[in-house]
């Protein structure tokens, strides 16, 4: 059925890890998530990184480690929320998979990142208004998708139940 990367892009609480492990499992196939191998390469968290490095140096990082998953064949990989912000990233990920974007509303990004730590740019006094800010400057790169699924209201199971009928008719 899927013989190339099934990559999930979207925003922050979007559900790409929850969804991305749904999917592999049904699909019988690795799952990938992109922040994880982030983590595991430099060996620091991406709280850490982005404070030590920067954003640029951890966005480097980024597309070193998308390069190395998008290698992998077969995967299910639940990427970055700003990893479509570099051309070179869509590009790849494009020609060398099947782009799937989950798309949320932002009072539900609110309410599922509600008391997160572990997001650097969900960060500060500010979150809605910066959140609604970041969504806005990057919806033209989620745009760029194979399909883009809304989320909002639909149960991980749902949502991985569109992406496959999408990946099925895709093969038929």
């Amino acid at each position: 059925m899927l013989d190339r990367p099934l990559l999930l892009t979207g925003f922050m609480g979007s559900g790409k890890s929850s969804v991305g492990r749904v999917l592999a499992q049904r699909l019988g196939c690795p799952f990938v998530d992109l922040d994880s191998e982030i983590v595991s390469t430099a060996g620091r968290s991406i709280n850490d990184l982005f404070a030590q490095d920067g954003e640029q140096a951890f966005r480097s990082l980024e597309s070193a480690c998308l390069k190395m998953v998008l290698g992998g064949g077969r995967t299910v990989v639940a990427t970055g929320g700003g990893v479509v912000i570099s051309d070179e990233n869509r590009c790849s990920m494009r020609s060398q998979g099947v782009v799937v974007n989950l798309v949320v509303s932002l009072p539900q990004v609110l309410e599922r990142l509600h008391g997160a730590s572990d997001r650097p740019l969900f960060a500060g006094g500010n979150a809605p208004n910066s959140v609604k800010l970041l969504m806005d400057a990057r919806e033209q790169f989620y745009a760029d998708a194979d399909i883009r699924i809304d989320t909002d209201g639909k149960s991980v199971e749902d949502v991985a139940a569109e992406i496959l009928r999408f990946v099925e008719e895709l093969h038929a």
